[in-house]
């Protein structure tokens, strides 16, 4: 009975994890909807180059306040634009060549209108004065907001943010759109003097205010979700790591209590993970940056060079292994998959968060990869089949676009084992491996369209593969491998919801070796000999796919 017990608290905390940051599903979206996820003239009309995040926390009133400084490049003529923050704060002032500019608030867009035309391709600025209580988030990282927790060790205060799905302005003044990548910015987080600010990038100075606060400064160019801030009694500790592009510096903070069980787990799963991840993937992408792991008080998110961390130090998923074959408990899963975020998710970035399955599947394919770095290819491809129990086929991977709404928890699990079909279809595990370092070096720092993942894959590997993207992505339900009978001969076919699917598939007569054959929607002859009506088999173990008269083998 416990084992059993403990088998469905897994399965329950893994699909809690699938759907990790994602917002309330839902069937009708509303203005407020459009406002936050289309790219309207008032958001195309300017490029972001530079933000000067500048915010100060009380952490006793859980109240924040300060600015933030737009620099920009106008695209075209514009005298108004749209900026992002949640209505519970409040815009102080927007603050233009030394005078306020008027402002109207519409639900959480704020618009601003510029006493004169902005020209195209001119320069220009403008800075937003705000504060207010944040929404807390209730268990994060599934819903997002500020954390504001306290320390086991000392009862110290403890705060961090993530706001990933639902976006960087429920905490601070932005253009929030997944496709404008701020070009740098600084992060300054001012912080009750004791504590420490530990954010994203490089510190570039700590200053004592000498009024019981401390400010942070932190460099860094980034996307709008992973910007974050980190407070709490921090202590840290360095390492180095020689990698494809020389000296990567490993910076690690944790609250000081937990210091020398960090070092053990930081030592044992950093080096092996980003060993396995240059590999597959090609350089970490942000040597500039260094990697960081960072302690905080949720479970963890992929806070660009500053990874969270709250797995307490243990293998799996909190001491559990999500793909229930053993291969997940001998490392540490928030370490490995937050980290695998920073090639998918970080350095490549989807446009819209309907396509956030091009950092989920991509990422929870990596921890595969990452098992079959260290104990073999069967270990990995075992791992990723063991996956398939958090997969509910229940509604699309691929979500609504223009109105911030993510697909299912699917593209996790379900967009793992789709990635790993389309390894065992390409068969050529060299190929397979370029495509990958090939994805971050052509859309290196670039955010991308769910076109430009899958005809890049398409023109790599030769293939044409959309209607296997299609059917898994676009579609609930799984393919079904028909077979049938006709004069003593075997006929083959597809049935499936994409137009055109032609999936590749291995097939054998039982005892022998498996053969590729590409089956269509219309039914045709299978060249099979030696086959009859009760020795065909189909590859289920490499494939997820439904069977209709033909048996599963493995």
């Amino acid at each position: 009975m416990k084992k059993i017990f403990l088998a469905l608290f897994a399965l329950t905390i893994f699909h809690s994890y699938l759907h990790a940051q994602l917002m309330v599903d839902k069937d009708k979206f509303t203005h407020a909807d459009t406002l936050r996820g289309t790219l309207t003239p008032l958001r195309t009309c300017y490029d972001i180059n530079y933000y000067h995040l500048d915010v100060k926390f009380d952490i006793d009133k859980q109240f924040i306040s300060g600015s933030n400084l737009f620099k920009f490049t106008a695209t075209q003529d514009f005298t108004k634009l749209q900026f992002d923050l949640f209505a519970n704060l409040k815009v102080e002032k927007v603050i233009y060549r030394g005078k306020e500019l008027p402002f109207k608030r519409e639900f959480n867009a704020v618009f601003v209108t510029f006493p004169q035309k902005i020209a195209r391709g001119s320069k220009d600025e403008f800075t937003v004065y705000y504060s207010g209580n944040p929404v807390i988030a209730k268990n994060a990282p599934w819903d997002g907001g500020v954390v504001f927790a306290r320390d086991s060790a000392q009862g110290k205060p403890w705060v961090a943010t993530a706001c990933e799905g639902v976006g960087a302005s429920i905490w601070w003044p932005n253009k929030d759109h997944l496709s404008d990548e701020v070009d740098s910015m600084m992060i300054s987080i001012t912080v009750p003097t004791g504590l420490k600010d530990v954010s994203n990038g490089r510190l570039r100075k700590v200053t004592d205010l000498n009024n019981g606060y401390t400010r942070f400064d932190w460099f860094v160019a980034i996307n709008n979700y992973d910007v974050t801030a980190n407070i709490g009694d921090y202590t840290e500790f360095t390492d180095t790591y020689n990698g494809e592009k020389g000296k990567l510096d490993l910076d690690y903070w944790v609250i000081t209590s937990d210091l020398d069980k960090a070092k053990t787990q930081f030592g044992a799963n950093v080096k092996p993970m980003l060993t396995s991840f240059e590999h597959w993937f090609g350089p970490y992408p942000f040597y500039e940056d260094s990697y960081k792991l960072v302690e905080t008080p949720h479970l963890g998110m992929e806070h660009q060079s500053a990874v969270a961390y709250g797995n307490h130090f243990m293998n799996g998923y909190l001491g559990h292994d999500l793909s229930n074959t053993g291969w997940g408990l001998k490392w540490d899963y928030i370490i490995v998959h937050e980290s695998g975020h920073e090639w998918f998710g970080n350095n490549i970035t989807a446009k819209d968060l309907a396509d956030m399955w091009i950092h989920e599947s991509f990422t929870c394919y990596s921890e595969a990869l990452f098992v079959e770095s260290q104990y073999g290819k069967q270990a990995g491809q075992e791992y990723v089949k063991g996956l398939r129990r958090g997969i509910e086929n229940e509604s699309p991977i691929v979500g609504v676009y223009g109105v911030n709404k993510e697909g299912s928890g699917d593209m996790y699990s379900k967009g793992a084992v789709l990635l790993n079909m389309v390894r065992t279809i390409i068969n050529d595990d060299d190929k397979w491996r370029n495509i990958l370092r090939g994805l971050n070096k052509t859309f290196y720092h670039q955010t991308v369209t769910y076109d430009d993942i899958i005809n890049y894959i398409h023109k790599e590997s030769g293939m044409n593969l959309s209607p296997v993207f299609d059917q898994y992505l676009h579609y609930k339900g799984l393919p079904t491998l028909q077979l049938t009978w006709q004069n003593g001969k075997p006929y083959c076919k597809w049935i499936a919801d994409a137009k055109g699917f032609n999936m590749p598939v291995k097939v054998k007569v039982k005892g022998g070796e498996y053969k590729f054959i590409t089956p269509t929607t219309t039914l045709k002859e299978v060249d099979l000999p030696g086959a009859d009506k009760g020795n065909l088999e189909a590859d289920t173990f490499d494939y997820y796919i439904k069977l209709l008269g033909i048996q599963r083998g493995g």
